[in-house]
């Protein structure tokens, strides 16, 4: 088995996984997308005609290995685009997609309308 280096990102992803100064720190070692399923439930995502806080439709159950796209192959540009930031590590710890879509939408000042 070969022993692993440490975790080297440029300088570009490295401040994606920076949070603001305001912000609890968070572990840098979360690069990776852990199909936590929150940018697919807590943003608006016009081209799906997704409203803010409401789990896109194409977005799957979580079956022990997260929650995956039904249409990810095809899906819009705006979700092609989208890379994992400091938002995820905070929020993918939550227990449910709910928890995770709250505080991400709390991290943004959003609020779904009632």
């Amino acid at each position: 088995m070969t022993a692993r280096g440490p975790l080297r990102l440029t300088a570009d992803e490295q401040a994606r996984f920076t949070p603001p100064p305001d912000a609890a720190p968070r572990s840098p070692l979360t690069t990776d997308c852990t199909a936590c399923g929150a940018c697919c439930a807590a943003p608006d995502i016009h081209a799906l005609n997704k409203p803010l806080g409401v789990p896109c439709v194409n977005l799957g159950p979580d079956q022990g290995c997260g929650h995956l796209c039904a249409i990810y192959v095809t899906r819009p540009g705006v979700c092609r685009s989208y890379q994992p930031d400091w938002v995820c590590g905070e929020v993918a710890p939550l227990p449910t997609l709910d928890a995770r879509t709250r505080r991400f939408l709390e991290i943004y000042g959003l609020q779904q309308l009632p």
